[in-house]
């Protein structure tokens, strides 16, 4: 983790090494398409911790996980975190190419991260709880 991201009070992330690889080819082609989102998905990406003990991520919202959490105004949502291709708003599978994607990406519980939501405004959210 680089001192820059500690400058703007974003907690350590850890990211599972099994979907590193994957995670920065798709943050690099994302660039060209959805510069904001490819850009925040890389930065978060050089900020990370990668582990490949599953037991270091088992409680880190990572590929595939599900992650409880409660938003600046006490609202609690829970959602899975996918890959593009999986995303579906109504079963509540949250792409990794969008601000709250890359924002829930690497926490874990008890932590809290301000975003920017595509509207501009800064979000701030705080992870509840994160199952498999």
């Amino acid at each position: 983790m680089n001192d820059t991201a500690n400058a703007v009070g974003k907690p350590p992330i850890i990211v599972r090494s099994a979907d590193y690889a994957r995670l920065i080819a798709l943050a690099q082609a994302s660039m060209d398409r959805e510069t904001v989102v490819g850009d925040e998905l890389m930065a978060e990406l050089e900020r990370a911790s990668v582990m490949v003990d599953e037991s270091a991520v088992r409680q880190t919202v990572q590929m595939g996980s599900t992650a409880t959490y409660t938003t600046a105004n006490g609202e609690a949502r829970t959602v899975t975190l996918v890959y593009p291709g999986e995303a579906d708003i109504e079963e509540n599978k949250v792409s990794i190419l969008t601000p709250i994607g890359v924002a829930l990406l690497g926490l874990s519980k008890g932590q809290t991260i301000n975003w920017i939501a595509r509207d501009g405004h800064v979000r701030v959210l705080s992870i509840i709880d994160v199952g498999r």
